[in-house]
């Protein structure tokens, strides 16, 4: 996936307010978007280089995007909507063999007045429209890591958790549940559960995976010039 907004290198100097930080861009302080609501614990290091976005769209108070920061060992992808764009990529470009044999893809995906699910599968338009033999797929945006090891949640996530309820609920009803962790970064080699910061999430993706739900792990490709891909071999789970 390439940017179709122009990229800028620049110097992060702090995030505040949680959807903002200053940068040094060109010789002045700029006031960037911040696409995540999470804690970015691991991904924050002042005077770090960083990348932003900048949009030509006159209406946007902030012309600025803040999208990947420089840790020491590793650029990090910061925006939460990238990973949902990279897996539809990933299933087109039929870069993950497990869902070859599915010919149409839907995202956000209705499940019920409340709820939506990143994307639904399908290996013929009929079954689409019916509804019957999906295969459900949540995805989810990981910066968090530590000792090579990509870690998900940074901050407690009820929602998360009633995704993984509703993984669940749909394995057992015979239908095909997936959840795909996104690795915004290059440095780690195994996946596990933030049991310290959301140890009911813990729980319930262990559980999730005793009752057959698809743990897949992918780590991002970064180049910000040239763009972000999924790599297909998958991180190792560490339960």
């Amino acid at each position: 996936m390439k940017f179709s907004e122009v990229i800028r290198e620049a110097k992060f100097i702090k995030r505040y307010k949680r959807f903002f930080a200053d940068v040094h861009l060109e010789g002045a302080v700029v006031v960037a978007h911040v696409p995540n609501t999470g804690s970015l614990k691991t991904c924050l290091f002042d005077g770090a280089d960083c990348i932003v976005t900048e949009s030509s769209n006159p209406a946007r108070k902030l012309k600025a995007t803040l999208q990947f920061l420089r840790t020491p060992t590793t650029w990090v992808g910061v925006n939460t909507s990238l990973p949902n764009h990279l897996v539809h990529e990933a299933w087109e470009t039929k870069t993950i063999p497990g869902w070859s044999d599915f010919s149409h893809a839907q995202k956000e995906f209705k499940l019920s007045k409340e709820t939506r699910l990143d994307m639904v599968l399908a290996r013929n338009a009929e079954d689409l429209a019916a509804k019957q033999n999906l295969h459900h797929i949540e995805v989810k945006n990981v910066t968090l890591a530590t000792g090579g090891t990509a870690l998900f949640p940074d901050a407690e996530t009820t929602r998360g958790q009633k995704h993984l309820r509703e993984l669940m609920a749909l394995k057992k009803a015979g239908h095909g549940a997936e959840i795909v962790f996104v690795v915004q970064r290059q440095d780690c080699t195994h996946f596990s559960p933030a049991d310290d910061i959301d140890p009911e999430y813990g729980r319930l993706l262990r559980q999730a995976h005793d009752e057959g739900v698809v743990i897949s792990v992918y780590a991002c490709d970064i180049d910000p010039a040239a763009g972000v891909t999924l790599n297909p071999r998958p991180l190792k789970l560490k339960f």
